[in-house]
């Protein structure tokens, strides 16, 4: 029934209640430091597991712009002052308001195995960070605030009502710490017990959890990574898995669903925590991580992709397994958008670093590609408001869906053409590693005009009213983000 002789047995790793015990501190880095056991794989026991260490910071979210340097190409890097030996940090507060970027915790001194990798962060979006680093084994923990002084503020860009709306929506939404600590937690766990039927396998946390997108009411999405020789069927792999799963303490409503990438759905025991794990489905975690570069490369990014997930969401278009959009392809969407301005928000990472987003870099290599991208600053000082009002317009009156491929990885539309992949597509949106159609989903007419109909019905209210209460019941919703608290 279950491979190696290791039948699953009644009981979990753990014996003192659903998560280890908290032996030392516990640690999550984002910034590429490795730390013990964070989406790293071997751990043959509960003390070789990381714990988190959660200090409470000031709020200090509303902080005066700084001076913005002269540009005359449209977008300026600070190389100078940009080292790689340099790791920007800033810890997750756990007690006021969320943070606005890329969040990390002091790594400890300890424990630095040759085969653990961290999950991280690609660079903090913001410069004057206090540049004093430790090394892994120094004992030192230096204090960084919550946002470094004299960095810029997303306040600067919600001065407006509708860009006020926009980010009291974001920040009431956004994920937790404490929401990444029962994703995390369980993934330890779930590593620990699927090694007692694939001793080799690596677990790892991907999706928005982790790429900065999330929200509280966000799933968790997880990739088991099976190496070897051997050919690992998905189905097979995730019935051993099912059958495992349904005798852990902590887990719940397994169900097996058979699409064309085979998922195992489960919930965490006594909560609303819900899991997809799949088999080897490694691009998962090279966009991960490409979408996590994204999100933090300007401050903008991640409030206005919420808010476009919660407006597709709402008006029924944000589910692909009913022939709409995905949250994939919407993300890929607005960072298309983004890149296509006059004055573009953003770059395309993939041209401007390929070699940082090597499609045939080594998936335990992933987390660490996108460490010495240096920060990037657009000329484009556009508000959060007017930034919604021209993606509805965009996708309402400019893109052409017959004849263009939205392309991130190329920051362009490109021509649609007549492969097969593209011909007879209503949407056309490339994957940016496996150059695929992600919005392939969208297979009806009848779906796809109720698609283009929201983005113009939506464009004109909003462009009328401005207002985010005339396209989305905001109140509603931050009072069900809340709830989760």
């Amino acid at each position: 029934m279950f491979p190696r002789s290791a039948a699953p047995r009644g009981r979990s790793a753990y014996s003192h209640g659903p998560y280890p015990p908290p032996a030392v501190p516990r640690y999550y880095d984002y910034n590429h430091r490795r730390a013990a056991a964070v989406n790293s794989f071997h751990v043959p026991g509960p003390e070789r597991l990381p714990v988190y260490e959660w200090k409470p910071t000031p709020s200090t979210s509303r902080v005066p712009a700084p001076q913005t340097p002269t540009m005359t190409n449209g977008r300026k890097r600070r190389n100078d002052e940009y080292s790689p030996h340099v790791v920007k940090r800033q810890r997750i507060d756990s007690s006021s308001r969320p943070l606005i970027s890329s969040p990390s915790i002091q790594t400890p001194p300890p424990l630095r195995l040759p085969d653990q990798e961290v999950a991280g962060s690609s660079r903090s979006p913001f410069t004057g960070y206090d540049r004093s680093y430790h090394s892994p084994h120094s004992h030192v923990h230096p204090q960084v605030s919550a946002i470094p002084e004299g960095s810029n503020s997303l306040q600067v860009y919600a001065k407006d009502k509708l860009s006020g709306q926009m980010l009291e929506l974001f920040e009431a939404s956004l994920q937790q710490s404490s929401d990444l600590i029962r994703k995390e937690m369980c993934r330890t766990r779930l590593q620990l017990d699927i090694h007692r039927v694939y001793a080799v396998a690596r677990l790892y946390l991907t999706g928005s959890s982790m790429n900065g997108l999330g929200c509280r009411s966000s799933d968790a999405d997880m990739c088991l990574v099976l190496k070897g020789n051997k050919r690992h069927e998905p189905i097979h792999v995730l019935s051993v898995l099912q059958r495992l799963f349904k005798s852990l303490p902590y887990v719940e409503r397994t169900q097996l669903i058979r699409a064309k990438v085979p998922i195992l759905r489960f919930r965490e025991k006594g909560s609303d925590l819900e899991f997809d794990l799949n088999i080897n489905n490694t691009v998962g975690i090279r966009n991960t991580f490409l979408l996590r570069s994204y999100a933090y490369a300007d401050l903008r990014i991640r409030p206005i992709i919420l808010v476009v997930k919660k407006w597709a969401r709402h008006n029924q278009i944000n589910d692909a397994s009913k022939g709409t959009l995905s949250s994939y392809t919407l993300v890929l969407m607005v960072l298309h958008y983004l890149q296509t301005r006059k004055e573009p928000v953003l770059p395309s990472l993939q041209r401007d670093y390929p070699e940082c987003f090597n499609p045939l870099l080594d998936i335990d290599a992933v987390p660490d590609g996108p460490k010495h991208i240096p920060p990037y600053i657009s000329r484009n000082q556009s508000s959060l408001g007017e930034l919604l009002v021209g993606f509805l317009k965009y996708y309402a009156t400019d893109f052409r869906w017959d004849k263009q491929v939205i392309s991130v990885r190329e920051a362009r539309a490109l021509p649609k053409n007549n492969s097969q992949e593209w011909r007879n597509k209503f949407i056309c949106v490339e994957e940016p590693f496996e150059r695929n159609n992600v919005a392939r989903a969208v297979h009806e007419k009848v779906k796809f005009d109720a698609i283009k109909d929201q983005f113009v019905e939506s464009w004109r209210i909003l462009q009328k009213r401005k207002d985010l209460n005339s396209i989305l019941p905001v109140r509603a919703i931050i009072n069900k983000e809340s709830s989760r608290r």
